[in-house]
């Protein structure tokens, strides 16, 4: 293996590292300055270059951002690691911007650089990303039995043109499997057009359906071909029909049944040539009860139904998917595509998803701009997927109560609630819950994140004091480690009923 390259111009730090790297059985050639490493670079024995580059920024001999640049029109494929003791935001964006491995301020902590240059290591001796690309994206991915229903059910419906009502979460890819029984039906040479019911206001929802005259409402100058008029010959798609107002279902009905509509405005008959396909993630059994959706309307739409299973339920397919969406997401960004450890699409495959497909697409997407390595390891996953939010509230709710419960506990308070809290542990999580609330209030709009969550952990933790002392204040305040008028104050700023 080729050794590892150190530029820097102070030779303690160069010491430090070759010494820990030789400990780790990893061969390393130093360099003072980055004139001498671009020398180096330009002798026949060292054309082919380090196995990973560690450089300093600031040297006397030249910039290690510089060197970066140069090193890597040279070695595309070289991991650098950036490191300087002037931490900085342009220091860093350049460095990244540059295609840097890893940016590492000084001083570091010695453990971490040499687990980051065993990463680079790692990213430096990959295969070539190129070999797996696939020549053909395929038009849908699935292999779980629950999406080769599907893919039956869009065969067996290739030769109809009759309404398919398609169900399934939201970001299932209801859209997906419209847009493939239009392409696989006899209507595939006319147009596709989408529209999303819940997206419009209802004002203007009738005037995209169905077009309008000119002079039909204030602002209308010129007359409009609606969706039904652009969808001739092909195939219209409602997306989240649930939510389409109630008098535009009695509009929309008609014209399922007799195959005409009106403009806005208009007193001439329009044919409409147009296959429709529904799609929600309603279950509009529910809302037909609820009075809230048509009944003959559902029925019109009902003629096929399809299920599209939740991501959770297809949990084979995740791997594939998400190595697509690294795929895509490289591609759009105009990057090298990343790749991913066993043992982070382990976890990916038992996250529940409840966006679904869009929200695995979203994490990929993130992988790929934020994920340090070529490498994604289960570390580079995002906070959601490594701790379920559902798990995180679980164990806050199971605290609250907990506390709660002992605290309007008048005897016996000491054994029973106390003794559910030691259960809970350490192994409970209750540091990730407290991390997951944080996030969540710190991504709204309030700036006092830390007056809220500051006070609910003091009242936590005062009510459970006084539920094992019986409500005791002295005793309690001994057991917290505070003042006997600390605790005072604290029970009245708080409003603990004490």
């Amino acid at each position: 293996m080729k050794p590892i390259w150190i530029v820097d111009d102070d030779q303690s730090i160069r010491f430090v590292l070759e010494k820990a790297l030789l400990r780790e059985g990893l061969t390393t050639r130093s360099f003072t300055n980055p004139r001498e490493v671009l020398a180096a670079l330009s002798t026949e024995e060292d054309r082919e270059g380090p196995q990973v580059l560690v450089s300093d920024i600031r040297m006397p001999g030249g910039s290690g951002l510089d060197l970066l640049t140069e090193v890597k029109q040279r070695l595309p494929g070289l991991p650098v690691i950036i490191m300087t003791a002037f931490s900085d935001l342009d220091s860093a964006v350049s460095a990244f911007q540059n295609g840097a491995f890893e940016y590492l301020p000084k001083p570091f902590d010695l453990p971490k650089a040499i687990e980051l240059i065993r990463r680079a290591l790692e990213e430096s001796q990959r295969e070539e990303v190129a070999e797996e690309l696939m020549a053909a994206t395929p038009e849908m991915l699935g292999q779980a039995p629950a999406m080769q229903d599907v893919f039956r059910a869009i065969g067996r419906l290739s030769q109809s043109n009759v309404t398919v009502m398609i169900t399934g979460e939201s970001g299932s890819g209801k859209e997906l499997v419209a847009r493939a029984l239009h392409k696989h039906s006899p209507r595939a040479n006319g147009p596709f057009v989408a529209i999303n019911t819940a997206a419009i206001p209802k004002d203007l929802l009738e005037s995209e359906l169905f077009g309008h005259e000119r002079g039909a409402f204030t602002g209308a100058q010129t007359s409009r071909r609606g969706r039904f008029e652009q969808a001739e010959g092909g195939t219209l798609f409602l997306d989240e029909i649930g939510d389409m107002p109630f008098d535009l279902q009695t509009r929309l009905l008609r014209v399922l049944s007799d195959g005409h509509f009106y403009r806005v405005g208009g007193h001439t008959a329009v044919k409409a040539n147009v296959r429709v396909i529904a799609a929600t993630h309603q279950d509009l059994e529910q809302r037909v009860k609820e009075g809230v959706f048509r009944e003959d309307l559902f029925h019109r739409l009902n003629v096929i139904r399809l299920r599209l299973p939740a991501l959770r339920e297809r949990r084979e397919d995740v791997q594939v998917l998400a190595k697509h969406f690294l795929l895509q997401s490289a591609q759009q960004l105009g990057v090298e595509p990343k790749r991913i450890s066993e043992q982070a699409l382990e976890i990916l495959s038992h996250f529940n998803f409840p966006g679904n497909v869009r929200q695995l697409e979203n994490i990929c997407h993130w992988l790929t701009v934020m994920a340090p390595a070529q490498m994604i390891e289960s570390k580079d996953l995002p906070p959601e997927v490594l701790l379920p939010p559902d798990d995180a509230h679980s164990v806050a709710a199971t605290l609250r109560r907990d506390v709660s419960g002992a605290a309007n506990e008048t005897t016996g308070a000491h054994t029973a609630p106390v003794s559910s809290l030691v259960n809970l542990g350490p192994h409970a999580g209750w540091e990730s819950a407290l991390e997951v609330e944080a996030l969540q209030l710190l991504g709204t709009d309030r700036q006092d994140v830390w007056d809220v969550l500051t006070r609910r952990f003091e009242s936590l933790l005062i009510q459970a004091a006084l539920a094992t002392t019986r409500g005791r204040r002295i005793e309690a305040a001994v057991k917290l480690g505070i003042g006997r008028n600390t605790i005072t104050r604290k029970i009245q700023e708080l409003n603990i009923d004490a």
